[in-house]
């Protein structure tokens, strides 16, 4: 995939108007008020998966409805003191796996929690956590993009952001995390989720999306053709007289909306030659972006952006966030 998007020089400014509803903060405050009424039930299991300098959890906790989301907990065994904590989420269609694939950021000396995603998995890495649907979901395209995206209410990330916004709550309960110094993290819909968290919690320190997702929906689902913004596409087609509908759904859930309201510290990622999350998608979210930022840019690059350079880049901002 050559260039496609927006000139560099374009992405740099592009503040594009992204539909909000006046409801916006109401929402999401009442969706939050809900989740808090039920108890957190967190619990951390330690597990023996083998390995000699880290210490794994089997984390449960009470995600959207009360209901049971599951993660991996990880610290490094030789620690002084509280630790920052990077709580990370996981790309579209993976699950959490093994506590053995999340081995970058306990060791380097940080309290890891990665949350599974509800209903995924299968796809490239296997979970443990089903998705418990409103009663009232209306059908959908095969993935998770139009599930209940006729209603906000029933929307399928209306459970996982409030999931996630719950992970981080779980993981500040563990007596090795410094609850003042926690990061969220993740890469395209798992960098998407990270934006959600960091525009719905207002006292993370740091938030590191990659390649996001579910940003700037109407001009993704427009620009490419690709999964998954291909699903809403897809619905689309069929249900011709729910365009409407469907994007004002989606206004409540886009990162761009989210961005607005962060007030942790940034660094983004974009690969300038991503036909999965358009660059102009990912500039759209972080020119909008609430607080101090910066981004790294992968001129030659797809979708799999920066990868261990990324990754290097990480480790060096949250050393001088956290």
């Amino acid at each position: 995939m050559a260039l496609f998007d927006l000139s560099l020089d374009k992405l740099q400014t592009y503040t594009p108007e992204v539909a909000c509803p006046a409801d916006f903060d109401t929402f999401w405050q009442a969706t939050l008020t809900e989740a808090r009424s039920h108890e957190l039930n967190v619990s951390f299991e330690p597990i023996d998966v083998g390995l000699a300098t880290i210490e794994s959890f089997d984390v449960t906790f009470s995600g959207y409805g009360g209901q049971p989301i599951k993660g991996w907990f990880s610290l490094p065994k030789h620690r002084e003191g509280k630790l920052p904590c990077v709580v990370e989420f996981i790309g579209y269609g993976g699950g959490r796996n093994f506590p053995i694939d999340w081995l970058l950021y306990p060791s380097a000396g940080y309290a890891h929690l990665v949350m599974d995603t509800r209903g995924q998995g299968s796809a490239w890495t296997r979970s443990d956590t089903p998705d418990i649907p409103d009663v009232g979901s209306s059908s959908h395209y095969p993935g998770f993009m139009t599930k209940g995206v006729t209603d906000p209410n029933i929307y399928y990330y209306r459970r996982v952001f409030t999931d996630a916004v719950r992970a981080i709550k779980a993981a500040r309960t563990h007596e090795a995390v410094d609850g003042s110094r926690v990061a969220v993290t993740g890469g395209s819909q798992g960098g998407g989720i990270a934006l959600a968290a960091a525009g719905l919690v207002p006292d993370l320190k740091a938030c590191l999306p990659d390649v996001p997702f579910l940003c700037h929906f109407r001009r993704a689902t427009t620009l490419v053709d690709s999964m998954p913004y291909g699903e809403i596409r897809q619905y689309l087609k069929v249900h011709r007289e729910k365009t409407e509908t469907v994007f004002h759904t989606l206004s409540y859930f886009d990162g761009v909306n989210m961005a607005k309201r962060a007030k942790a510290k940034a660094l983004f990622s974009v690969g300038l030659m991503d036909d999965i999350c358009p660059p102009s998608t990912v500039y759209a979210a972080y020119n909008h972006y609430g607080a101090a930022k910066d981004i790294r840019i992968y001129e030659f690059n797809n979708h799999e952006g920066g990868q261990s350079y990324q990754s290097l880049e990480k480790l060096k901002f949250l050393k001088a966030t956290l």
